[in-house]
C-alpha cells in the first residue's frame, strides 16, 4: 500500500527508513517530538525494533501500514520510532518498564508514555484489533482519569530507577576457587547433555557463557563443564543455526536441538562466535571448530564488509516476505544442482523429499555427524568426502546467490565492530593468518580516523558518510577491547595508547560518583527518565563487565594501580549476585577466573620474536597478557630489551628469569600456575 512519505525519510537507520512510507505520523526520538508532546499534553507512543526483526515486520504489515490504525495512533499520540541498535539507551529504559509491567519483553517493543516520557503501559507484538483496543483504552484513561495514569507512571519510574542498584564494597574480598565453584554448581544443573546448550527452547548461542566455561574447564580440569561446552559447540556447528554452505550463525534456534533457526544474522553474534570457535580450536585442535570460525570470517568478508572496511550490522530473517526463504531447499532443486553427488549429499545435509522443516515442507541444511563419523558410516574416504562437500557447497552457494537476498542493515556500529576486531585479531594469531589482522586493523583505523572527534569522543554509528550519535559505554568498551587484541597480535603500541586514551575518556564521561559502576550514557547526553548502568551479561556481555576487564588489563600493562583498583571495585560490586545467576554474569565470571587463577604476563623481547610467538600461540593460555616489541616504554618491557629472543613470565609484578623458547615458557607457566 503506497502512502505519502513521513519524517523518517531523513533517518540514518535502515529500520526507521523501512517505516518511511507508513501512514503513521512517525517522529524520530528528539526535541521536535518531545516538545510537541509536552506542549499539546499528548501521550507518547514509543515503538522500538530493529531492521532484522521478523515480528517487527509483521506488526508493520498488520497495523502500521493501515490507514485505520494510523488514524487512531495519529489522533491520540505523538508516535516515535526508535532503532534499538542506534539508541540502546532508550531501549534499555522502556524494555525494563515493559518487563516490570508484563514479566517479559522483546521486540517489537511498544510503550505508551506520559508527555514527560514516563511509561504507563506497554507490550511487545499486538495483533491489529488488540492494538487498536489498547490504544483507545489508554487514550480514554488519559482523558478521563489522568491522575490514575500519573500514579502508574510514578510507580514504574521508581522501579526503573531502583533496578541494577549495586552497593559499593569498601574492601574488595580475596577471591578463591570456592567462589567460582559456587557459581558453577547451580549452573551445571541447567546444561542439556543431549543436545547442548541449556534445557530450554528457543536456544540462543550465548557465546560468552561458553567462553567462560571453556576457560574454567581448562584451568580447573573440570570434566562436566568441558563435556557440556564441547557438546554445545559441536551441536551448534552441525545444526541448522549455522549456515552450512555460506558461513555465519543465525540469532537463535526456535527448537531445542539447533535445527530450525530464526534466520536473521547479527554481527554481534558472529563476532563472538568466531572468537569462541577459534579459542576452542586452539584448546582442542578439533578441525570442525576451525572450519566454522574460518567459514564465518569468509561470510563477513563476502556479505558484511563495507567499502570503508567497517562491518554492517545484520541480515534480515525474511526475503520476499518469507522467513528463511533465501536459505532453504526443495529436494528436486537440490538433486538437479548436485547431479551424481546428490544422493550422498542429501544424506550429509539431511535433505528429504518431504522436507526436514515440516512446518514449511522444505529443507534446512544441517548435519548430525562430523565428517570423520559420516565418512565411516557411508564408507567413503575422508579426503574424497571433503572434496565432494566443497564442490556441493560451491554449487549451492552459487545458485543461492541468484535468489532475492534478505535485507541488509547497512549501518555500522562501533560496539559491534569492536567485537569483530577482537575476533579477527584473535583468529589472526591462533590460525597464523595475517589477512585476518589486516581486516581488523583496517576497521580500527577507520574508526579512529573518522569516528573519534578532536575531544576524544567516540561515535556510535556510521552510515552514508556520517556519524550522528555519541558513543555509549559499550562502544568504548568493545572498541577498547578490540584495540587491545590488535596490540597483542602485532605489538604495535599505537593500538595500546589509543586504548588508554579512550579509557581516560570513559573515566571522565561515564563515572558514577555514587558507586563503582559506570553509567551507560556519557555526561551531558540528553536527559532520559533514568540514567542507567548496564550490568547483566546477555547475548552481548554487559558494557560494565567488558570495561572492568579493559581497566584490569591496561592497569597491568601501564602499571597503573588506579585502573586495576577501579576494575576490582566493579567486580566486588557485581560479585554477590553472581552465584545465583552464573549465565547472566559470565563475563564478570571471566574476570573473577583471572583474579583467582592469576594473570600470566608474557613479555617477549628481541629483534625477531615472530617464530616463538607463533609457537606460543599453539598453546592454550586463556589467562594471559602478551607484550613485546623493541624500544618499548611499557613498564614490563623497558628493562628487558635484547637482540636475542627472550621470554619473561611475570605474575603480580614479579618476573621469572627469561627463557629462550615458547616450549620452555609454557612449561614455566604450568609450573607457576599449579
Amino acid at each position: 500500500m503506497n502512502h505519502e512519505p513521513n519524517r523518517l525519510t531523513h533517518a540514518s537507520s535502515p529500520y526507521l527508513l523501512q517505516h518511511a512510507y507508513n501512514p503513521v505520523d512517525w517522529f524520530e526520538w528528539g526535541p521536535e517530538a518531545l516538545e510537541k508532546a509536552r506542549k499539546e499534553q499528548k501521550l507518547i507512543l514509543v515503538s522500538i525494533g530493529y531492521s532484522a526483526c521478523h515480528w517487527c515486520h509483521v506488526m508493520e504489515r498488520e497495523s502500521f501500514e493501515l490507514a485505520e490504525v494510523a488514524e487512531v495512533m495519529n489522533k491520540h499520540f505523538v508516535c516515535i520510532k526508535v532503532d534499538r541498535e542506534e539508541r540502546p539507551d532508550i531501549d534499555q529504559i522502556y524494555m525494563y518498564a515493559v518487563q516490570l509491567m508484563t514479566g517479559s519483553g522483546g521486540w517489537p517493543l511498544n510503550c505508551i508514555c506520559l508527555p514527560d516520557q514516563r511509561p504507563i503501559y506497554g507490550g511487545t507484538y499486538f495483533r491489529k484489533n488488540d492494538w487498536i483496543n489498547v490504544l483507545m483504552h489508554v487514550a480514554r484513561l488519559w482523558q478521563e482519569e489522568p491522575e490514575k495514569a500519573i500514579s502508574y507512571a510514578e510507580r514504574l519510574t521508581a522501579g526503573i530507577s531502583e533496578s541494577e542498584r549495586f552497593i559499593p564494597v569498601l574492601n574488595p574480598p580475596e577471591y578463591s576457587v570456592a567462589d567460582l565453584r559456587n557459581i558453577i554448581k547451580p549452573w551445571k544443573r541447567t546444561f542439556d547433555m543431549t543436545d547442548g546448550g541449556y534445557t530450554r527452547a528457543p536456544k540462543f548461542p550465548l557465546p560468552n557463557n561458553w567462553i567462560f566455561l571453556l576457560r574454567y574447564s581448562h584451568l580447573f580440569d573440570d570434566n562436566a563443564t568441558h563435556v557440556a561446552t564441547m557438546l554445545t559447540l559441536e551441536k551448534m556447528a552441525l545444526g541448522g543455526i549455522y549456515d552450512q554452505i555460506g558461513g555465519g550463525f543465525a540469532r537463535y534456534s526456535v527448537d531445542g536441538s539447533w535445527h530450525v533457526p530464526h534466520f536473521e544474522k547479527m554481527l554481534y553474534d558472529n563476532a563472538q562466535l568466531i572468537a569462541l570457535y577459534a579459542e576452542a580450536w586452539q584448546f582442542t585442535g578439533n578441525n570442525l571448530f576451525r572450519e566454522v570460525a574460518e567459514g564465518s570470517i569468509a561470510w563477513l568478508r563476502r556479505e558484511m564488509l563495507s567499502e570503508e572496511g567497517l562491518f554492517y550490522s545484520a541480515l534480515d530473517a525474511d526475503s520476499e516476505g518469507v522467513e528463511g526463504k533465501f536459505y532453504v531447499w526443495q529436494r528436486e532443486e537440490f538433486d538437479a544442482l548436485l547431479g551424481p553427488d546428490a544422493p550422498l549429499m542429501s544424506h550429509y545435509y539431511h535433505v528429504t523429499p518431504a522436507g526436514n522443516w515440516e512446518e514449511e515442507e522444505t529443507n534446512i541444511l544441517l548435519r548430525k555427524e562430523t565428517d570423520e563419523e559420516f565418512a565411516r558410516t557411508f564408507e567413503v574416504g575422508l579426503a574424497e568426502l571433503k572434496e565432494k562437500v566443497a564442490r556441493a557447497n560451491q554449487l549451492l552457494l552459487s545458485e543461492r546467490s541468484t535468489r532475492v537476498r534478505p535485507g541488509l542493515d547497512s549501518k555500522c556500529l562501533t560496539a559491534w565492530n569492536g567485537m569483530t576486531i577482537r575476533a579477527l585479531a584473535d583468529a589472526s594469531q591462533i590460525f597464523d593468518e595475517p589477512a585476518h589482522y589486516d581486516l581488523a586493523a583496517r576497521a580500527a583505523d577507520f574508526i579512529l580516523d573518522r569516528m573519534v572527534d578532536g575531544q576524544g569522543t567516540l561515535f556510535r554509528n556510521y552510515k552514508d558518510g556520517k556519524v550522528s550519535i555519541p558513543g555509549f559505554l559499550d562502544d568504548y568498551a568493545f572498541f577498547i577491547d578490540g584495540l587491545f587484541a590488535l596490540y597483542e597480535a602485532s605489538f604495535d603500541e599505537r593500538w595500546l595508547l589509543q586504548a588508554l586514551s579512550l579509557t581516560e575518556t570513559v573515566l571522565a564521561q561515564f563515572t558514577d560518583p555514587e558507586g563503582p559502576l559506570l553509567f551507560y550514557t556519557p555526561v551531558g547526553n540528553e536527559a532520559l527518565i533514568a540514567r542507567k548502568h548496564e550490568v547483566l551479561d546477555n547475548v552481548i556481555p554487559s558494557s560494565n563487565s567488558a570495561m572492568a576487564q579493559n581497566l584490569r588489563r591496561l592497569g597491568i600493562c601501564f602499571d597503573r594501580d588506579e585502573l586495576s583498583d577501579k576494575a576490582a571495585a566493579m567486580l566486588a560490586a557485581a560479585h554477590p549476585q553472581m552465584k545465583s545467576y552464573g549465565s547472566g554474569f559470565s563475563n564478570w565470571a571471566i574476570q573473577l577466573l583471572n583474579e583467582v587463577k592469576g594473570w600470566n604476563e608474557i613479555a617477549l623481547s628481541g629483534i625477531d620474536t615472530g617464530e616463538e610467538r607463533r609457537k606460543l600461540n599453539r598453546y592454550y593460555i586463556p589467562n594471559k597478557i602478551l607484550l613485546g616489541g623493541t624500544k618499548s616504554a611499557l613498564p614490563l618491557l623497558k628493562d628487558k630489551q635484547s637482540v636475542e629472543t627472550k621470554i619473561y613470565i611475570c605474575r603480580n609484578k614479579v618476573c621469572q628469569l627469561p627463557v629462550l623458547t615458547a616450549d620452555e615458557a609454557y612449561k614455566l607457566i604450568q609450573t607457576t600456575n599449579s
